[in-house]
């Protein structure tokens, strides 16, 4: 048996993944806003700063395209270019991340089961519908659509007040170390981290305290939950 009360999962990198490629968008945005394209996706994720806002991210967009662009020495519609980015994004082209649908139903075997997503409800509802289980979990959170977003407590606590479940009682999964494993440590949850191929680094963790699981396949998370109370696993 289990000896956590409920599970908690991310969504992004974690249950689905994105199908559309950061070409097709990236190069989608100037053909949207018939602009000559400049530089690859690489460059644009290098020259955004920090994390986007959850709602309207169109200025921090067009910011990175500006960017871009002047290190080629052009001038661009950064604003329309960031429109357009946004226009070529397709949130419903999402797929499972192998594994995950195993992994959920061992969890829903266990005991109630939630969601605790960064993102708003405006861009995630639309992915658990694409994917058909916008009825598999017990309480869903959109963060994006809160004050507070992970890492803080707040969504955390407004997951488990839902459930009736005491933190140290729940576990939660997720790929991020700053957002998802930090911030189940800092609502006090155990944390399950879906590391992949990624090995645990202590020097480049920033002091996150090395979460109890680690996977390498989200169909571990079913071993993790039967033999919990063995101690905790690793790569």
């Amino acid at each position: 048996m289990s000896v956590f009360d409920a599970v908690l999962f991310d969504l992004d990198n974690t249950l689905c993944r994105g199908d559309q490629s950061a070409e097709t968008i990236y190069f989608g945005a100037f053909e949207w806003a018939d602009v000559d394209p400049v530089g690859s996706p690489s460059d644009l994720w290098g020259a955004l700063d920090g994390d986007p806002p959850p709602h309207d991210p169109t200025d921090y967009l067009a910011d990175g395209f500006e960017r871009v662009a002047a290190t080629h020495g052009v001038a661009v519609d950064a604003g329309r270019l960031a429109e357009g980015f946004l226009a070529t994004v397709d949130y419903r082209a999402v797929s499972f991340v192998p594994g995950a649908e195993r992994a959920l139903d061992a969890a829903r075997e266990h005991g109630p089961v939630g969601l605790l997503t960064n993102g708003p409800s405006s861009r995630q509802a639309v992915k658990l519908e694409a994917l058909g289980i916008q009825g598999a979990f017990d309480v869903v959170v959109y963060a994006g659509d809160l004050s507070r977003r992970k890492p803080f407590p707040e969504p955390f606590e407004a997951a488990l007040g839902t459930l009736g479940v005491q933190p140290g009682a729940a576990l939660y999964v997720g790929d991020s170390v700053e957002y998802d494993v930090a911030g189940a440590h800092r609502a006090g949850l155990h944390a399950a981290w879906f590391a992949g191929e990624t090995e645990w680094d202590a020097e480049t963790r920033g002091g996150v305290e090395r979460p109890a699981y680690v996977l390498e396949r989200m169909d571990d998370l079913p071993d993790v939950l039967d033999d919990a109370g063995a101690g905790p696993t690793s790569p």
